[in-house]
């Protein structure tokens, strides 16, 4: 059973490589389980990533430990970063519900405001971002797409372009805590408050 999980999270992670950028967010409206964004980062959240560059080479490593809260209002994500040749890094995301199933966010390094919708499994946004790249900053472009699966497992491709060409990809994987996703995935035989705003 494990050997065909690992297949399966591998073809998908392979199908989302050859997916383009006319991937629509309600082509997957049908598809299940529900994602809710603010249910989902609610307290820890654990991510494993790497960065490939455009000619297919690991670029760079990492991992992530996420604290999340959300208010009713405002979704807080504080992001450690640690990476493979050591360096650390930490990012605040400030996530709005703008509406049923549309939000907005902010870090220090976005210019001006993320944009995202969410329908069915999947939540999909865009944002302009303040890249580290040695010692420069670059000016890039996200095409961020999440994907959540039947046991909890959140899958998440970015796709960075500069100057309108695509220069890399980020791949991550978000788990959460046993009991966190136990109490997660059992609210998807009861409707909440949340998803009733959706429907």
């Amino acid at each position: 059973m494990r050997g065909l999980r690992i297949f399966g999270l591998t073809s998908l992670i392979l199908w989302l490589s050859a997916c383009g950028a006319n991937m629509n967010v309600q082509d997957f409206k049908s598809n299940q389980p529900d994602f809710v964004l603010e249910e989902y980062f609610q307290g820890s959240t654990k991510a494993v990533g790497l960065f490939e560059d455009r000619f297919g080479n690991v670029r760079t490593q990492f991992t992530v430990d996420i604290t999340g809260n959300w208010d009713g209002k405002t979704l807080t994500l504080k992001e450690d970063f640690q990476y493979l040749d050591g360096s650390t890094e930490f990012r605040q995301w400030d996530i709005q519900k703008t509406g049923p199933a549309t939000y907005s966010g902010t870090t220090q390094q976005t210019i001006g405001v993320a944009e995202g919708m969410i329908s069915g499994n999947a939540f999909n946004w865009k944002y302009k971002f303040n890249l580290k790249v040695g010692d420069s900053i670059w000016k890039v472009k996200f095409d961020d797409w999440m994907f959540l699966q039947p046991d909890g497992t959140l899958l998440n491709k970015a796709t960075v372009y500069r100057w309108g060409f695509k220069i890399g990809t980020v791949f991550l994987t978000f788990t959460k805590e046993e009991a966190q996703l136990a109490h997660y995935l059992s609210s998807y035989s009861e409707v909440s408050p949340i998803r009733q705003n959706i429907q």
